[in-house]
């Protein structure tokens, strides 16, 4: 990279993890990845996605989500597809 330079974070170990794995599977390797975030933040003059607290419900639905419960399960695609528009 010209004229590149460091940049120090500290980022839980479980964190760091699970998003080297996500980005393994792409193929964007961690310097990639943190310059394409830096990137966005300069052509949206800001984060690029919203940041804040979400409310009660949210939160629930979230938490729930992460341990598997309430989730919906298509068989296929189209089926997905097909359920949405009705």
């Amino acid at each position: 990279m010209a004229n590149g330079t460091t940049i120090q974070a500290r980022i839980d170990a479980d964190t760091k993890q699970k998003a080297k794995g996500i980005l393994d599977t792409l193929g964007v390797s961690m310097s990639e990845a943190i310059s394409l975030y830096f990137r966005q933040i300069i052509l949206h003059r800001g984060i690029p996605f919203d940041v804040k607290i979400p409310n009660e419900l949210t939160a629930k639905v979230l938490a729930d989500s992460e341990k598997g419960r309430g989730l919906h399960k298509a068989s296929n695609v189209d089926e997905l597809f097909e359920e949405l528009d009705s």
